[in-house]
């Protein structure tokens, strides 16, 4: 409920160009003071490989990989439709631009730059990469879970982690809006849920021997 509604409301808010897009002017204001002190192009370079962690280049095959892996794993434990990894990560990586192309086009918000939008450009809202890392690595990890419990927490810290690292090396980059990133990580939650509600039964535990 608390994704819908933080969704529905920075949405809205970006639409009418509300008051709350003064958040996004203050954060991006506020990073570009802290870059120039600061002055590191190690750091800099970090924030560029971090939002780089985001492109369909990197998440897709990791999360195809990790849904051959869990198939595989699944298949060795004699699940019923051990199978359902591949075709779910499939699902998962399509939906990326299916939702977000249409909802940047709609917005055509345009970038912390300020520089209007060009005739060939979708827009910044939502942000594509901080979706497509979110999306990935969040169903990687949760098709893992369903066959690692024992490893469900780390693997669902280590997926915060990247999208985490994600979000902040996009806005410290200043590829994205503060705003772009909340509302791309709130669309993958709501996915992301209903995915983890999804799973047990299209990837249901091996059945108990008779007695």
């Amino acid at each position: 409920m608390t994704l819908t509604v933080v969704l529905a409301v920075v949405s809205w808010q970006v639409a009418v160009d509300g008051p709350l897009l003064g958040l996004d002017t203050a954060v991006r204001d506020g990073v570009r003071h802290l870059r120039r002190a600061i002055g590191s192009a190690p750091l800099n370079h970090l924030g560029v490989a971090l939002s780089d962690l985001g492109g369909a280049l990197v998440a897709v095959p990791v999360l195809l990989g990790c849904a051959g892996l869990a198939a595989r794993l699944a298949r060795r434990d004699g699940r019923p439709r051990w199978w359902v990894p591949v075709p779910v990560a499939v699902v998962a990586a399509v939906l990326v631009p299916l939702l977000v192309v249409p909802a940047k086009t709609w917005f055509a918000r345009p970038g912390p730059y300020g520089v209007p939008l060009a005739g060939d450009q979708w827009g910044w809202y939502p942000s594509g990469h901080t979706a497509t890392s979110s999306i990935a690595y969040g169903t990687a990890a949760l098709l893992l879970a369903r066959v690692l419990p024992a490893a469900a927490g780390r693997l669902g810290a280590a997926a915060a982690l990247v999208c985490l690292g994600v979000g902040a090396g996009l806005v410290w980059s200043d590829f994205h809006w503060l705003l772009d990133v909340v509302a791309s990580w709130c669309l993958a939650g709501l996915l992301l849920l209903g995915l983890h509600l999804l799973l047990p039964r299209l990837l249901p535990d091996r059945p108990r021997p008779a007695d």
